[in-house]
């Protein structure tokens, strides 16, 4: 693995950056955009449909199926760029489902899908955790009946983004209930227009929502079955490893430890400037070690996606020690700014636009999307180390 970007790469980073500034409708700089929000979601589509026509999106795709087969070092760059931005590009489809369709798919679903995701025209929800199965997936409920060319799903999904009109659910099913556990289950893909999809809003602590949604004898055609019948378990895993995978968690903390330090120069407590403090000092110090460790995980695990390797314990380590590192330095923050820290976006004198006290809420709940960190030690026990499951 090279820790030093080409000449090429840089170039192709400068370029990123260039288009953002001249081309995205927002300013990122004041703005945080959520592209499952109704008023933020024209403005997301808007560029991520000049990205797609930039080729971006999909970069490192294979040019059949609607990329420009890039290097993937570069793919992480333009992520880094978009994360290190608050810059919603990457989606669902993108990272999670395009990828499964090409290990898994049939020939007719990547003619289907895969350009479409490229384009940008496809907007996906994940139908994974249910409100009795969450780390412990294998234990979902939502079932999934045969009926002559269709499966007939009944069941419930939370925790997504259907509420912002998604087109689009991947999800887990149960085709046998008799199989054990973590058999009998079966990934299907199903348009959210479906007769008998319901969709309810959560609203959450921070300034976001999620759904919750029923399917009550949803028509599935069993074409849009990914995998085989009953070995579902297997690409679903994979798709977490994908979903997992990610510069995400390191490029946003970058740039809230420059906002923090920031801060800390021009902040007097005390009589003295808080950047002069020792303690806090240490603290932040240590969170810049902690930042490039989590930067150069994600590095390798490009690296491995680079030689067509799927990261698996890899994917698990990064973003286990990723998404922790994330609530560490929001501690950090939180206790830098004190009771300012509570502010909410809103206020005129909040501090670093109200940031640290969206993330003080949500940052835990990152750290539990995509299997939580126990799940993640799990994995790591089993399939990194080799010790026996406990």
């Amino acid at each position: 693995m090279d820790f030093k970007f080409s000449k090429e790469d840089e170039l192709f980073r400068q370029e990123v950056a260039d288009f953002v500034e001249k081309e995205l409708p927002w300013d990122w700089r004041k703005e945080k955009i959520d592209s499952e929000d109704p008023k933020d979601r024209p403005k997301v589509t808007e560029f991520k449909k000049k990205l797609a026509k930039k080729g971006w999106l999909t970069m490192a795709w294979p040019k059949e199926y609607g990329g420009q087969a890039a290097p993937h070092i570069q793919q992480l760059i333009f992520n880094e760029e978009m994360a290190y931005r608050g810059i919603p590009a990457i989606d669902a489809g993108i990272s999670q489902v395009g990828p499964i369709i090409m290990l898994f798919g049939t020939d007719e679903q990547k003619k289907y899908f895969l350009p479409k995701i490229s384009n940008a025209e496809i907007d996906w929800t994940q139908g994974y955790s249910e409100p009795d199965a969450g780390s412990d997936l294998a234990g979902l409920q939502t079932r999934a009946i045969e009926d002559g060319d269709d499966f007939l799903v009944t069941g419930s999904k939370i925790w997504n983004g259907a509420h912002s009109g998604a087109s689009w659910m991947f999800m887990l099913v149960r085709t046998d209930p008799d199989a054990p556990k973590h058999r009998g289950i079966s990934f299907l893909v199903s348009e959210m227009n479906s007769e008998g999809i319901t969709v309810e809003k959560i609203p959450m602590m921070w300034d976001h929502s999620r759904a919750l949604i029923t399917l009550e004898n949803v028509r599935v055609p069993k074409k849009n079955l990914i995998g085989e019948l009953n070995r579902g378990w297997y690409v679903g895993a994979a798709l977490l490893d994908f979903e997992r995978s990610g510069i995400s968690y390191a490029s946003s903390a970058s740039k809230l430890i420059k906002e923090l330090v920031k801060y800390c120069k021009q902040t007097h407590r005390n009589g003295k400037l808080l950047s002069e403090d020792p303690i806090i000092r240490n603290e932040l110090a240590t969170m810049a070690v902690e930042i490039e460790t989590a930067k150069m995980m994600a590095y390798s695990v490009a690296w491995m996606q680079s030689k067509s390797d799927i990261p698996n314990k890899e994917a698990s380590i990064s973003k286990a020690f990723g998404s922790e590192m994330v609530v560490r330095l929001v501690n950090i923050g939180m206790k830098i700014l004190g009771s300012h820290g509570e502010l909410e976006p809103d206020s005129k004198i909040a501090p670093l636009r109200g940031v640290i006290e969206q993330l003080y809420m949500s940052s835990p709940a990152s750290a539990t999307a995509a299997g939580s960190s126990e799940i993640q030690r799990n994995i790591i026990a089993t399939r990194g180390l080799g010790l026996p499951r406990g």
